[in-house]
């Protein structure tokens, strides 16, 4: 009899089923063992690595307190007259503090610095400009004058650290704008080559210290923050507030939004690198042409003189001769 003719029972027929309908469910019920859900480890991987960078994070900042930090402790003359004149109120104003911060001081020191420096400097200045006026120049004016002189400069010093802090935070952002597009670069290089985010910060931190130190000092904040704090987008948010710089902010906004909607947080960095490069050669190009106005007075008053008297000279000494 051949296979092809064969027609099982009716039992057969029933108990063979019966075996598949129980092989089927064996193989149901173990599925979730044999084959685990890639995708559910993976994502767990992530979260304890996460954990792990923040504990790394927590310990390596503990192990760092006897070292100088950012923040300093203020002078107790500074203090005391702070307290004194009750100028602390002076310093819960949030634009103070960011202005310091772009500045690259930290704390509540340098708010306090800044508030007692401002009441001294006038002070200071009317003394001195007095007693130059006085003692040194000795000007036939009355006395009156003098001191209305003295008061004007003493004046002037009560602006004298507003402009330092807008002096330092001008040179701060022109120093990050210059370096961000190559700090761009290196987190690019980082996140393709399959590292987390906050490891990616830490090592751009690491090797842009010898090119910029301000970027490497940023980016060690929003390592820091980003370890500690729960909600990375404020990291981010602080970085922009902190440095002030257009472009630092873009990269900031697209950071955020990757993150957010999934999208590929590689091609986001290389077009905002590319962005960043592309203003700072901007930048330089409008500085190119801003020079030759700017060198035309110089010319006009240092070089054509001498140039003229190089030309007239010989001629004047033949007609002098021949004279």
């Amino acid at each position: 009899m051949s296979l092809a003719s064969y027609i099982p029972e009716p039992g057969q027929l029933s108990a063979l089923m019966a075996a598949v309908a129980a092989f089927s469910s064996v193989i149901v019920v173990s599925w979730p063992y044999l084959f685990r859900d890639n995708l559910a480890r993976r994502m767990a991987k992530v979260e304890n690595e996460r954990e792990l960078l923040r504990k790394q994070e927590r310990a390596r900042l503990a192990m760092q307190k006897r070292l100088p930090s950012l923040r300093s402790e203020p002078r107790k003359l500074f203090k005391q007259i702070v307290d004194r004149f009750k100028l602390a109120k002076q310093g819960d104003n949030g634009e103070l503090v960011d202005r310091l911060r772009r500045a690259g001081y930290r704390g509540n020191a340098p708010v306090i610095t800044f508030l007692a420096v401002r009441l001294i400097a006038p002070i200071a200045i009317f003394a001195v400009s007095l007693t130059y006026v006085l003692l040194i120049l000795k000007p036939d004016l009355p006395l009156f004058a003098i001191l209305g002189i003295a008061a004007a400069l003493g004046g002037f010093g009560y602006f004298v650290p507003a402009l330092y802090i807008r002096n330092k935070i001008t040179k701060r952002q022109k120093a990050i704008q210059r370096a961000w597009p190559e700090a761009l670069d290196l987190l690019l290089i980082c996140v393709e080559s399959g590292m987390s985010i906050e490891s990616a910060f830490r090592k751009v931190a690491e090797e842009i210290g010898t090119q910029s130190a301000e970027i490497a000092e940023e980016i060690a904040l929003t390592t820091a923050e980003l370890s500690f704090l729960q909600d990375r987008r404020q990291a981010y948010e602080n970085l922009g507030r902190r440095t002030g710089v257009e472009g630092v902010r873009a990269a900031v906004t697209s950071l955020i939004q990757a993150e957010k909607y999934g999208t590929p947080l590689g091609q986001a960095l290389r077009v905002m690198a590319q962005e960043n490069r592309d203003m700072r050669m901007s930048e330089a190009e409008k500085r190119a042409a801003a020079l030759p106005p700017k060198l035309t007075v110089p010319m006009i008053v240092f070089f054509l003189p001498v140039l003229f008297a190089v030309i007239i000279t010989p001629a004047a000494i033949q007609i002098a001769g021949i004279q």
